[in-house]
């Protein structure tokens, strides 16, 4: 009885196969766990391994053939069968027909459990036999792949099969790691799960203008450290003062009000056939809460001393992290500064809130050495990352706006001339 090989699944998202390389050619003898080709499949190419024992009669698919899975591969049998016809009758009728004066076909093949045998010293040279897994059952394994682990000293009962229908292959023993004596092989447990969370009309409204900003807007970034030794002189003088308790992002906010004044360019807005230049400054600041991210506005923040902008910046946080912000707190900003420092956050970028040209990212004040008049000494240092709309802010005029700021900020005593 001819039978009839297909072109195999070998992976779960396998729809079609390339024949790599044929191992065996028309007329050769084929033996039960020899290698007939290698196929090429959408992950990677591996050795097919024949379950049936006779005589290649037919190739199917010529090396280099690209065919669906089930196509007729090969045809195996007894020498001289006539084969004319079976390929044709096959995709007809969708089973396997069989060939001219052979008898019915025999059941499959089952795998039978092979006896334990008795305990005997064993010979020194004997035929190798089919391997056999520790529960007494017959191990498929390719002949390469039983050479390998002959040569390395493998045992195959410890060896999972990662070919078809459990088969040890190749690349099972060339990834073989053994098992610390005494330890057991890790078995993943569990089961795959996912909560689905209804989207808020806030976090799907956040999610649309993120993404019409991120994807309208070309983004560019730069990026500075600034030095903060004088800010944190300053910060802690200020706050000796009864009442008065200012925030480095309250200092930052203001240095980012007033270099906004000397670069009115950052402080725009595209409007297709024109550019907006805002002759006011309304800052915007990222508040993180539970359901996204809120800006409250702080307007006119150019005129604000350090004491009002740190008022207004916790009254406004208060009301978003309590979802009392009204709509029109959170409208008009020109400019946005968003600070994950208190996060520990060392650096980072943000998307620009629309209808800004820019926005400011604020990470952490760290420690670390800093050269200062040819000596390498501790330093405080932050880093700050300006994110520009190409379209409104050119490169140079980005990098003013972060020299002004650079000045304010190492040197805060400027921001009170």
């Amino acid at each position: 009885m001819a039978t009839v090989i297909n072109m195999p699944r070998l992976s779960d998202t396998m729809e079609e196969g390339v024949v790599a390389k044929w191992l065996k050619q028309v007329g050769d003898s084929v033996s039960e766990g020899d290698i007939l080709a290698e196929i090429e499949t959408d992950k990677a190419t591996m050795e097919f391994e024949s379950f049936y024992a006779g005589t290649l009669l037919k190739i199917g698919i010529q090396e280099g053939g690209t065919a669906p899975v089930d196509e007729v591969l090969a045809i195996i049998g007894p020498k001289g069968t006539d084969v004319s016809g079976i390929i044709e009758n096959y995709g007809k009728s969708g089973s396997q027909p069989a060939a001219k004066q052979e008898a019915p076909a025999p059941a499959p093949e089952k795998k039978v459990e092979a006896p334990k045998p008795a305990a005997a010293p064993a010979p020194t040279a004997a035929p190798a036999a089919p391997a056999v897994a520790n529960d007494g059952g017959r191990i498929f394994v390719s002949p390469l792949a039983k050479k390998l682990a002959e040569e390395r000293g493998i045992n195959l009962a410890t060896v999972k099969g990662s070919g078809e229908n459990g088969r040890i292959i190749k690349r099972d023993i060339e990834n073989y790691q053994p098992v610390a004596a005494g330890a057991q092989a890790y078995v993943p447990v569990g089961e795959e799960s996912f909560e689905e969370v209804k989207n808020s009309q806030m976090r799907k409204t956040i999610a649309k203008r993120l993404g019409e900003s991120k994807f309208t807007a070309p983004h560019y970034y730069l990026t500075i450290e600034l030095d903060m030794d004088h800010a944190i002189a300053a910060r802690k003088a200020i706050n000796t003062a009864p009442d008065v308790k200012i925030s480095f992002n309250d200092m930052v906010v203001k240095a980012c009000a007033m270099a906004l004044r000397k670069h009115p360019q950052v402080n725009t807005q595209w409007a297709g056939d024109v550019t907006r230049i805002a002759k006011h400054i309304h800052i915007g600041v990222a508040v993180a809460v539970d359901e996204g991210l809120l800006v409250p506005v702080l307007k006119f923040a150019d005129q604000m001393t350090f004491s009002q902008i740190g008022a207004n910046v916790k009254e406004l946080a208060g009301k978003a992290r309590n979802k009392k912000l009204t709509p029109q707190e959170m409208e008009g900003s020109t400019f946005t500064v968003s600070n994950l420092g208190m996060f520990g956050i060392r650096e980072f970028t943000s998307i620009i809130n629309q209808p800004n040209s820019a926005i400011l990212s604020v990470g952490a004040i760290v420690q670390k050495p800093v050269v200062k008049d040819g000596a390498i000494v501790p330093g405080n240092v932050m880093t700050v990352t300006l994110a520009c709309d190409h379209r409104t802010v050119d490169g140079a005029t980005g990098a003013a706006f972060l020299q002004t700021l650079r000045t304010y900020i190492e040197n805060p005593v400027t921001m009170f001339v």
